[in-house]
């Protein structure tokens, strides 16, 4: 049985706007996936039924093998956690503290319960020195962190991050991508992840789904989607730099892999020039 499941989901929005057509999704256990599309390619419509916040016009999402439902949404928001693009949609609260408590007190958690979760939290995410400040008052990064530490203050069993680089600088980039490859393996977590930037899905993914026009156009290894020209037209993107860089070394005759990696490709490069 899969944590989290989409079958045949469809949704149309009022006035007619279909965003979702036919989309089956497969979630496994401590796993690290992408969704990869463009912007209005239908990721965000999508998460907002991994956690009940739309409900399918036609077809199902289930978590651990039961349908959502408006009966059972309390136990799914507690498996599965979603974290908006924009942090001010999800941030409300007088005080960072206050706010990444504000699930875990929605839980029925006692006090030192919600203590723990919001201390450790705050700690992993390393924004434990803003617990006292205004949300308003911290940058967009801060706020990005405090966002999905609320989250995690629930404990989910899925992470699901909507956009989580948009706004951040290359080293709050760097550093989250860093922290997400640790939920897996460390925490047991399931994390998914929609992007628009290519460059950061080799690092992060074990499984790539990519969207386009609310559809699922692929699935498979990031080595397996980015050697397909078409799809990467078909969805309006771009591919990896280290991707454009190996093909280039092929046309001109350097024995390389398509897969790659940046270690793989610098030790390739280094054997050239010593021959050379």
């Amino acid at each position: 049985m899969h944590i989290l499941e989409a079958r045949n989901l469809c949704h149309t929005y009022p006035g007619g706007i279909s965003a979702l057509n036919n989309v089956n999704f497969i979630v496994p256990r401590a796993s690290s996936i992408v969704v990869l599309g463009a912007n209005g390619a239908g990721k965000s419509t999508l998460f907002r039924h991994f956690n009940g916040i739309l409900f399918p016009t036609s077809g199902e999402v289930l978590v651990h093998g039961e349908p959502i439902t408006k009966k059972n949404l309390k136990e799914v928001r507690k498996t599965v956690g979603l974290v908006f693009q924009n942090p001010d949609d999800q941030i409300f609260s007088p005080t960072v503290w206050e706010d990444v408590a504000f699930g875990p007190v929605n839980l029925g958690l006692d006090p030192a319960t919600v203590e723990h979760r919001v201390s450790e939290s705050l700690a992993l995410l390393r924004v434990d020195h803003l617990a006292d400040r205004p949300p308003h008052r911290l940058s967009g990064g801060e706020k990005k962190r405090v966002a999905i530490a609320g989250v995690l203050a629930m404990e989910p069993q899925v992470l699901i991050l909507d956009e989580p680089t948009s706004g951040l600088d290359p080293q709050g980039v760097n550093e989250l991508v860093d922290f997400l490859k640790t939920l897996p393996e460390q925490y047991g977590m399931t994390v998914i992840t929609a992007t628009h930037h290519v460059d950061l899905v080799p690092e992060i993914a074990d499984v790539v789904y990519v969207m386009a026009g609310g559809e699922i156009c692929a699935r498979g290894t990031s080595d397996e989607i980015f050697v397909q020209d078409d799809l990467m037209k078909r969805a309006r993107l771009d591919v990896p730099i280290l991707r454009k860089l190996i093909c280039r070394l092929q046309e001109n005759g350097v024995e390389i892999e398509t897969g790659s990696s940046f270690d793989e490709v610098e030790k390739t490069l280094r054997l050239r020039l010593t021959k050379a």
